[in-house]
């Protein structure tokens, strides 16, 4: 086995050299196995897993302290109050005696009680639901001809922090909902924090600030039942979005397969607006940021999305975590479309300043600038993923903001929402929103003040503090705004007449996807829309989409059972953007997840074989079994990571299937309602073996059998001819296939029979 693959040497290195056969699959919730009977003997806390680490140790003004990161974390082996004093026990309530009242004097249970009580804060309105990983960019240099940003210096490495998230739903919410996703990165440069907060979307539904709370109430569950949640298949989303057409090029993207990721990791990322770049001599460049995965963009089917949803509502957060934990750090390349700084703002006739719009790729190409590579999952959750606080104010020289009208109002909107959320001014002193450049600002006091600041004076001018701080010139350093010339206008509310089309950009959307995509968005429109009581909203949609294309609209109104409209303005001619389109291309198979079926006679040489071989691919091996455990005994011995009753389709990229599995014990419908009943006969098929290959199959998911496992297709209705099933005559020739395939993502021919 090669000594140098990443992934089995962060298995090893995560699950340690003794643990057998589990090597390389994460998911250890902690550093070490743990016993079978509660420890009783005192020890310090258990350090984090390796793929574990919290912010890096600066102060509250961006100075290393230099800290061991463990000084951030608990310490000593006794329990203790939060001032330190040991406890002795804390199951019990301070009572007059056993059955007594419970005793006001208990000092313990009074903190105890009063920090869980405050121990959530306000989750965002928009964005709760997220996951979060730490990283390093490093820079290419490509970017100076345009742009200053010492953190795009070529061989530059800046700490990062990535959250992703959906939009729409709370905390508790699903993660594979049909949503748009969040794409929130803070660079620690030495200039200062640089947040690029976008989404996984180019475009967005509004042009105007003003109108998010009209969208977000409008996507948000209904205020009478509080429902549906985390969806946007209902009545005030699409009685939104019908009315307000400027929302159609995003909602279109919405219902396309980029609205269901199949991964965190094979997800675009845009900064949606369009940003002005400032180089060394102060030349102006206007561009759009774009954050491009190595694994390309994939996305899942709706059957997959919503077996997912019930089966494991964490899908996304978990694939995060684990690919990290396992080695297989994501990677995304940051890349920028460039235009000139005309006073127009326009390029190609795309106004630039209008958030609906995206400029094609082949018209500007998206340029490389930087690496991004997540390798480190965060040690809590709540003091990183839940107060890392973003603002798109936060910028560094070189990088300007334009007049967007819909990036204007965020600049007022986010500062304010942290203040609420994180209980004051001073939340860009919780850690993991630490500057790690010096800060000397004159801001004091309020809510949760950390820093311990020393002076008289924090005021300009002084001379009781020496005159500290002083103002940095530009030669120094300072972030200076560009001097953009203002025209002369009048006050109005109201949006450029370069703003009112709507339908122009949908329909290169719409034109640019493969036949299989069009067949997803015209499905989910028609599930959307059909979750819809009000039958005008559904009319109007239908609307919407003819004056879109007149094959959309026929494939949803027949869905809906309704008629046809005609268009009611010239539909546009524009030429498709082939870059849009998620198949066609060959990917990394880079932490990809192989489940491999087997059952307790099984192939175990072949499974052993075939399991090192998917790690030596740098992808994920998961075994299925009747039970969990171990399978043999001695050095073939091969662990389960998986059962027939924990298994789902959902969560593997392709299926491989060794032997013929059997029966379960427990496959029967009052235990197990996806087994069989009890008369099913020994040595058959197992019903949720027959379902995991049923479904994958639909799912369009490679397939592959050997040691006479054909038997298993036929009870699966998998039919052994189709495009991407595979009989093979040994486990390592069907994985062989098997990673071929992986590389389109999925067997499309399966969908439609062209692609």
């Amino acid at each position: 086995m090669s000594e140098s693959n990443p992934l089995k040497k962060a298995a090893e290195k995560v699950l340690g050299g003794d643990t057998g056969p589990s090597d390389g699959i994460p998911g250890r919730p902690g550093p070490e196995p743990p016993a079978v009977e509660e420890p009783t003997e005192a020890r310090e806390p258990l350090p984090p897993k390796p793929d574990q680490t919290g912010p890096d140790t600066y102060s509250p003004t961006g100075v290393p302290t230099g800290a061991d990161q463990a000084a951030m974390a608990q310490q000593g082996a006794c329990l203790t109050t939060a001032q330190g004093a040991r406890l002795y026990d804390t199951d019990h309530s301070l009572k007059a005696g056993p059955r007594g009242p419970v005793l006001l004097q208990d000092h313990h249970l009074r903190e105890k009680v009063m920090h869980f009580d405050h121990e959530r804060i306000p989750e965002r309105v928009v964005h709760a639901r997220g996951a979060a990983a730490h990283g390093i960019f490093r820079g290419y240099g490509t970017a100076a001809p345009v742009t200053k940003a010492a953190f795009l210096a070529k061989d530059a490495e800046t700490p990062v922090f990535v959250r992703f998230s959906t939009v729409l739903g709370s905390r508790g919410s699903s993660d594979t909902v049909r949503d748009t996703r969040g794409f929130a990165t803070k660079f620690y440069t030495g200039e200062g924090v640089f947040d690029l907060v976008g989404n996984n979307i180019p475009v967005f539904f509004i042009q105007d600030a003003i109108k998010f709370p009209d969208v977000v109430h409008a996507a948000k569950p209904h205020p009478d039942r509080e429902i549906p949640q985390a969806q946007s298949a209902h009545d005030t989303f699409w009685d939104f979005v019908t009315l307000h057409t400027e929302a159609t090029h995003h909602t279109l993207w919405n219902m396309s397969d980029r609205g269901i990721p199949r991964s965190y990791r094979t997800m675009e990322g845009f900064g949606v607006h369009t940003f002005r770049l400032v180089n060394a001599d102060g030349k102006t460049t206007l561009v759009k940021f774009h954050w491009k995965p190595k694994l390309g963009v994939h996305s899942l089917v709706w059957e997959e999305a919503q077996i997912a949803n019930g089966v494991d509502p964490d899908f996304h957060r978990r694939d995060l975590a684990d690919a990290i934990e396992a080695g297989a750090y994501p990677e995304w390349e940051l890349g920028i479309q460039t235009f000139p700084d005309t006073p127009e703002q326009t390029f190609e006739g795309i106004d630039l300043l209008d958030p609906t719009n995206l400029v094609p790729e082949e018209l500007a190409p998206v340029q490389p600038i930087g690496l991004l590579t997540l390798n480190r999952n965060p040690s809590n959750f709540f003091a990183e993923t839940e107060q890392v606080a973003f603002h798109p104010g936060h910028l560094v020289p070189g990088i300007d903001i334009t007049d967007d009208p819909l990036l204007s109002g965020r600049l007022f909107s986010y500062l304010d929402t942290q203040i609420t959320r994180l209980g004051g001014p001073n939340f860009p002193q919780v850690p993991i929103n630490r500057p790690h450049a010096p800060v000397n600002d004159m801001l004091r006091d309020g809510m949760h003040q950390t820093a311990v600041h020393r002076g008289a004076a924090p005021y300009r001018p002084n001379s009781v503090d020496g005159g500290c701080p002083f103002a940095a010139g530009a030669d120094t350093g300072a972030y200076v705004e560009t001097p953009v010339r203002v025209p002369e206008a009048t006050k109005v509310r109201q949006a450029p007449q370069s703003f009112d089309d709507h339908f122009s950009q949908p329909r290169r959307f719409w034109l640019s996807m493969s036949p299989v995509e069009r067949e997803h968005i015209i499905g989910a429109y028609t599930f959307e829309l059909g979750k819809c009581y009000e039958q005008a909203v559904k009319e109007r949609a239908l609307q919407v989409l003819a004056n879109i294309d007149p094959e959309l609209c026929a494939g949803v109104a027949a869905g809906l059972g309704l008629p046809e409209p005609k268009p009611t303005v010239p539909l546009a001619d524009v030429e498709p953007s082939p870059a849009l389109s998620q198949i066609g291309q060959t990917w990394p198979t880079d932490g990809r997840i192989v489940g491999i079926v087997t059952g307790r006679d099984g192939d175990l040489a072949g499974v052993r074989a075939v399991r090192e071989a998917v790690l030596e691919g740098g992808m994920v091996p998961l075994v299925v079994a009747p039970t969990g455990g171990v399978l043999g005994d001695g050095d073939g011995a091969v662990t389960v990571q998986r059962s027939y009753a924990t298994a789902r389709s959902v969560e593997f990229d392709a299926v491989l299937v060794a032997g013929a599995p059997g029966v379960g014990d427990d496959a029967y419908g009052a235990r197990d309602a996806k087994g069989a009943p009890a008369t099913v006969p020994q040595g058959s098929c197992d019903p949720r073996v027959a379902l995991l290959l049923s479904e994958a199959f639909r799912h369009g998911k490679a397939i592959a059998v050997w040691d006479g496992a054909e038997g298993v297709l036929q009870a699966a209705g998998v039919p052994a001819e189709a495009p991407g099933v595979i009989r093979a005559d040994s486990a390592t020739a069907a994985l062989s296939e098997v990673t071929r395939l992986l590389g389109a993502h999925r067997v499309w021919e399966r969908f439609t029979g062209e692609v």
